[in-house]
């Protein structure tokens, strides 16, 4: 469903379809949502002038508060993420840093715009994947290959093979058949870092910043035409997309349609002078700017939390 079909209305109306009841709830999602989508359309002069509206919803456990940000974020398509309020802690203690919310959320745009990027040139890519399985079964001869002075009976003759060849795979014919295909690995060296916050909170994953720095290893495997096609499938569509579009449409769809679900907020509220946990109002103070609008350092660059949707949930019982 487009977006600018996702009137209140409609979303409410969607949203009742899997949760009973709490009417409240589904039309300040429903609002929050049509007001990002209006912002968008606004000329940018205008666009950064638009305060955003965050929700806390307030109920026990089992009442639907998930499932409401949860179905709200599969109409809108949007990249969503649920975290936990009582996993984070006070920057300097030992655990995750709220910041990590929104690298996750990141993180889940990229895998989002990358699925969809790789759909868009699947045809392509079933193409590429077909020559490359039929080069293993009846490879071309060398100077046939080349074009180079063959008589044209025998190009013919490979050239018929070859379209038998073709039309089987096609049917599904070969798909038990064993082959030898060399697809690429990415190698990354075991790397230790020691460090008391962790790789985590220090922003970025290692072995996904040096697996796309180091060299890929094409690797000899024996395996069915099936398995086969899925292996040379995914790398024939990475390499027919633009890893450079794909960062850039994740970070402008996380910043502007990303929502975040922080459940269980009500576990970091002050408990008084007996608390047991001395980050709680750490965590309140570095949450604050998240949700008020930041910039958050990725490894795929800044991303701004302005008009990021933050959904709080709790039973503040």
């Amino acid at each position: 469903m487009g977006s600018k079909h996702l009137t209140p209305f409609t979303i409410v109306k969607e949203l009742d379809k899997y949760i009973i009841g709490q009417d409240k709830a589904k039309k300040a999602v429903a609002i929050a949502l049509r007001n990002r989508w209006r912002r968008q359309k606004l000329p940018p002069r205008l666009r950064d002038e638009v305060a955003p509206k965050n929700i806390i919803m307030i109920g026990p456990t089992g009442v639907g508060k998930t499932e409401i940000a949860r179905r709200l974020a599969q109409l809108a398509e949007a990249p969503f993420v649920k975290v936990e309020a009582s996993k984070y802690t006070e920057v300097g203690y030992v655990g995750r840093d709220v910041e990590s919310m929104v690298r996750d959320l990141v993180n889940i745009s990229v895998h989002m715009v990358k699925m969809e990027m790789m759909q868009k040139v699947r045809m392509r890519a079933e193409k590429l994947v077909e020559d490359r399985i039929l080069d293993i079964l009846l490879p071309l001869p060398q100077k046939i290959a080349q074009g180079e002075g063959e008589n044209e009976d025998r190009i013919r003759r490979a050239q018929i093979s070859r379209q038998i060849l073709r039309d089987k795979l096609r049917n599904g014919e070969l798909e038990d058949r064993m082959i030898e295909i060399r697809a690429s690995d990415k190698f990354t060296p075991m790397i230790e870092i020691f460090s008391p916050m962790g790789v985590e909170q220090m922003g970025m994953n290692f072995q996904d910043l040096l697996g796309d720095m180091l060299p890929k290893r094409p690797r000899q495997k024996r395996v069915s035409i099936k398995e086969a096609r899925k292996l040379l499938l995914e790398e024939e569509s990475q390499k027919l997309i633009d890893r450079d579009k794909v960062i850039e449409e994740a970070i402008q769809r996380a910043e502007n349609s990303g929502i975040v679900f922080i459940d269980e907020i009500d576990k970091i509220v002050d408990g008084g002078p007996n608390r047991a946990d001395v980050s709680r109002e750490g965590v309140q103070r570095d949450l604050l700017p998240i949700v008020e609008g930041t910039t958050v350092a990725t490894r795929y660059g800044a991303v701004k939390t302005d008009h990021i949707l933050f959904i709080a949930a709790g039973a503040f019982h």
